[in-house]
């Protein structure tokens, strides 16, 4: 099935993926788990041309969370080594596409030649303003909301804000990238139905979109069947839809 994305009246603004199923792929394979993340790794090359042609202009993948650490050494070493590589490899694309990297997470957490590599990167192309491509690494939604509140307690402990004042605005203006809007459409492959600690405050009112598909076969043609059930979801923000005339 071929989408015509002339057909879309509502493309989200914001589109966060969960990128979920890189291991059974691998494994029903044959390969080992890093092969799939290999493979995985043409999937978000596939989905950032994807969103740049449908006019998405910021795209957020949950690349490594902060529970990922306990993964055996070796296959944080190699999903380390991998993305260097791929951004050895693809870094002209996010120019050619005008697309502005940015990091969420724990940055210092991150081993020395990656936060090198990732900053050559992120001020490279910090003046795009088409697209933004947003890579969760060391992330931890629930890490991120705490790291919030010491902000928040801090500037009360220092009399620059009164506790009275504080709302749902004051939050988010202290997590990682207050600066850009909450997703509209998340996507979680491999079929898995849980939130994995991911942008627990963002997600709010967010539309999910959960497919069966594993992240490695996870292409151009997915990505485009996901705007158009977005497209068609109905969303009320707590409303009541309204009645045609």
């Amino acid at each position: 099935m071929s989408i015509d994305l002339k057909n879309l009246t509502r493309i989200p603004k914001h589109v966060a993926l969960i990128m979920d199923g890189n291991g059974r792929w691998a494994q029903e394979r044959g390969l080992s788990r890093i092969e799939g993340h290999k493979e995985g790794a043409q999937s978000v090359r596939a989905v950032l041309r994807a969103a740049a042609q449908a006019g998405v202009e910021f795209i957020t993948v949950y690349a490594f969370s902060t529970e990922n650490w306990k993964r055996p050494p070796q296959e944080v070493d190699g999903l380390m080594k991998l993305l260097i590589s791929s951004l050895n490899a693809y870094e002209q694309e996010l120019h050619d596409n005008n697309i502005r990297l940015r990091i969420m997470g724990q940055f210092e957490r991150l081993p020395l030649p990656v936060r090198m590599r990732l900053q050559k990167t992120i001020d490279a192309t910090a003046h795009y303003t088409d697209h933004t491509f947003i890579i969760a690494l060391s992330y931890g939604s629930r890490t991120e909301i705490a790291d919030a509140v010491k902000k928040i307690a801090e500037k009360v402990k220092k009399g620059e804000l009164k506790t009275k004042s504080i709302d749902e605005q004051t939050i988010a203006e202290h997590l990682y990238l207050p600066d850009v809007p909450d997703p509209e459409l998340m996507i979680r492959t491999s079929g898995e139905l849980r939130l994995s600690n991911f942008l627990l405050w963002q997600l709010s009112y967010s539309e999910f979109y959960i497919t069966d598909t594993y992240w490695p076969d996870f292409r151009e043609e997915a990505f485009f069947e996901a705007l158009e059930a977005f497209n068609r979801r109905d969303r009320r923000y707590g409303g009541i839809k309204k009645q045609e005339p």
